[in-house]
């Protein structure tokens, strides 16, 4: 009803006005009191209702086409998040295809959004039934008028339309590119670089990259856009042709008197509307790009889902809470490099004990980490535990039963207590439990000094919201993995937890380490050996493989690559005490 009253109701407008004009001069020779005036009348109602109802239509049509796409966004954005999110890994987080296609079926390249798509076409459907509508108006004063509309319109459209194609498939080519350009475009409003931006001084530069690497991204579409413009003008000439010949009959027909004045007060403003409606209109370039980017979508679905289905497996976890863990002739190249990172890693990790793994930076320690939890798989070898393949197992209940405080743990905007909850979120009301998560990691009173306590929303970007430091944001990411640890996960890692502590901090730690990780099997990765020591076993990765691994003493007593290490940092120290306390 919308689409029919949407097109109906400007024609209809136009031939009320049309039919009222033609009752002038009757009623103008008839008087005041004459049947004409009394038609005028008719016609003059006929056109303030019609008018109306059409104005009236417009902010309804708007309604439902908001409600619509806000309908749409909300259900393509969660196919999509849920498409990212389901992998068990994070390995398409890095392919550069996978993040393509995501942004262009987000949308957010170039502003043309997807759930736009079904009120876009409604709108331009409208157009269409109205310009319809006008060529059967047309028709009605001359046939061939109103046929030479619609035969008019493919010859226009057909050439406009497929330049605006090769437009969409030009641009999505070129998603790297622009993906550039809006992470610079991003990088000068959020507060993640705002600092160093200013410090430096680089927001002009930040500026003239992005419109730089911009400019590269739409060379080729402007190439592109300039032939349509070139199809556009000698087009046009045809149509301002057809418009101004059918004009020029319009008027020679109101001459020899073969047309009415409600004939052309009907005529002349119809054929300008069929004109007008009959190109190529800004709604069919949106739709075509929103169009375009909706098989984005399905492509990221089926391919995230298929990628998901071969690295899932179907073996319960539930009876292999307290086992050994081997890395067995492990080697891991990531996606986008040619350097292998393990080359032939074998590693045992024993259930129920601690065990540290150390090496110089870049020896893949993070990396451990990752093959571990299934956020990459090997690219050679295998991770079994009491000899099973871990890629036998349901890939998220493995991973539930690793508790993991990474290096770069995530700052949730959210309240302290969800902060602490997010270990086991089916457990988010175990109130005892956080409480007792928090206390264990030594953050209980931070909360205790905040102004809305354990509900104190941890962001300075709400109102009411606080913010904290480095080494109290790093407890909270540590008692999240312990509540995590009380509610089933059996697997304690640790990757540098004390990294964003200071001296205090990290004397607490160390003060409470053997009781955090009491009855765990845990991995503990740092390069303070402070912390490192007091692991019943220490690894030592070099070059990709383990070298040395043994208890603290052991491995001084070897004086290895550990024990060189050691005396290093330790030196290190004693010479900072010196001279602390030579200022002194």
């Amino acid at each position: 009803m919308d689409l029919i009253a949407t097109a109906v109701l400007p024609n209809l407008v136009i031939v009320a006005m049309g039919s009222m004009v033609g009752k002038i001069p009757g009623a103008i020779r008839g008087g005041l009191h004459s049947v004409a005036v009394h038609e005028l009348s008719v016609w003059f109602v006929v056109v303030t209702v019609a008018f109306a109802l059409s104005m009236l239509v417009a902010p309804f049509h708007a309604a439902l086409a908001s409600a619509a796409k806000v309908r749409l966004t909300y259900g393509l954005q969660s196919r999509l998040m849920k498409a990212v999110s389901d992998p068990t890994g994070i390995s398409h987080l890095e392919d550069k295809s996978v993040l393509d296609g995501l942004a262009m079926a987000q949308g957010t390249l170039m502003n043309f959004w997807p759930a736009d798509a079904p009120a876009t076409l409604v709108q331009v459907w409208s157009s269409r039934l109205v310009w319809i509508a006008g060529c059967a108006v047309l028709a009605s004063f001359r046939w061939w008028m109103g046929l030479s509309q619609l035969l008019l319109w493919p010859l226009v459209r057909r050439p406009l339309m497929r330049v605006v194609k090769e437009n969409v498939q030009a641009f999505g080519g070129n998603a790297n590119v622009m993906r550039r350009a809006d992470y610079f475009q991003q990088l000068s409003s959020r507060p993640l670089g705002a600092k160093e931006l200013r410090v430096f001084g680089l927001g002009r530069w930040i500026i003239e990259r992005f419109r730089s690497t911009w400019l590269i991204g739409m060379d080729e579409v402007w190439k592109i856009r300039s032939g349509m413009y070139s199809i556009m003008a000698r087009l046009g000439f045809v149509l301002l042709g057809v418009y101004l010949g059918s004009c020029a009959y319009i008027a020679w027909s109101a001459v020899k008197g073969t047309a009415t004045l409600r004939d052309i007060a009907v005529a002349l403003p119809v054929l300008g509307l069929t004109m007008i409606f009959g190109t190529v209109t800004f709604d069919d370039i949106s739709l075509e790009w929103m169009v375009s980017l909706l098989p984005y979508v399905t492509q990221t679905e089926l391919s995230l889902a298929a990628r998901n289905a071969s690295l899932d497996g179907k073996r319960p976890v539930a009876r292999h809470t307290a086992a050994d863990i081997r890395f067995d002739d492990v080697h891991f190249v990531y996606p986008a490099s040619t350097q292998e990172v393990f080359a032939g890693l074998d590693l045992y990790i024993e259930s129920n004990r601690s065990t540290a793994i150390v090496g110089a930076n870049g020896v893949g320690k993070t990396t451990l980490v990752k093959l571990l939890a299934r956020l990459q798989e090997p690219t050679v070898g295998r991770i079994t535990v009491d000899g099973v393949d871990i890629s036998d197992f349901e890939a998220a209940a493995w991973q539930r039963r690793i508790a993991v405080v990474f290096q770069d743990f995530t700052q949730y905007p959210l309240s302290a207590r969800e902060n602490i909850g997010l270990g086991a979120i089916e457990h988010l009301d175990d109130d005892v439990g956080i409480r007792l998560a928090a206390a264990r990691a030594g953050v209980d009173g931070v909360f205790q000094r905040l102004s809305a306590g354990w509900d104190s929303r941890l962001s300075r970007e709400f109102t009411g919201g606080a913010d904290l430091s480095g080494g109290e944001w790093q407890r909270v990411a540590l008692a999240r993995a312990l509540f995590a640890v009380q509610h089933g996960a059996s697997i304690l890692v640790l990757d540098e937890p004390t990294a964003w502590m200071d001296v205090r901090g990290e004397a607490e730690f160390f003060a409470r380490f053997l009781e955090l990780t009491s009855g765990l099997t845990t991995v503990v990765i740092s390069h303070r050996f402070s912390t490192v020591r007091l692991a019943d076993r220490i690894c030592v990765l070099e070059s990709g493989r383990l070298i040395e691994s043994g208890s603290h003493s052991e491995l001084i007593a070897a004086d290895g690559t550990y024990a060189r290490m050691f005396r290093l940092q330790a030196a290190r120290f004693v010479e900072e005490d010196q001279r602390v306390m030579e200022s002194q």
